[in-house]
């Protein structure tokens, strides 16, 4: 190999390394927004009792599944209410919620025992 060609070889290898680097540490302090997960299903994060960001607003269109996930650092009932789903979630833990969007309105989820609103979840006609 010639050593122009050598030095193509090797230009095209940094540039690779380059584009490699910038592309991992360009999403490398960027943690998962709330609100949306793998597969567009938002997530609702609680620590120390309170949603992350502040109470979540969730909009769905009559018809549609309402689907969103809990994780939380406390345990309590995450009470969907208008639908009137509850579901216990383990400290450290998850809980998900698939429900046909049949009720048109403003809805809130909430922690049941310590009575925070985490959520709202807007289901518009």
């Amino acid at each position: 190999m010639s050593g122009t060609a050598l030095r193509v070889v090797a230009g095209a290898v940094v540039v690779g390394l380059a584009v490699l680097l910038y592309v991992v540490l360009s999403g490398a302090d960027e943690e998962e927004p709330t609100g949306s997960a793998a597969g567009g299903v938002p997530v609702v994060v609680v620590e120390g009792g309170e949603p992350r960001g502040g109470v979540q607003e969730l909009t769905y269109g009559s018809g549609e599944a309402i689907r969103f996930r809990v994780e939380s650092d406390v345990a309590d009932e995450v009470h969907f209410h208008g639908y009137d789903v509850g579901k216990e979630v383990a400290a450290g833990g998850s809980v998900s919620f698939d429900v046909p969007a049949t009720i048109a309105g403003i809805f809130e989820v909430e922690l049941e025992e310590a009575k925070r609103q985490i959520a709202e979840v807007t289901v518009e006609p």
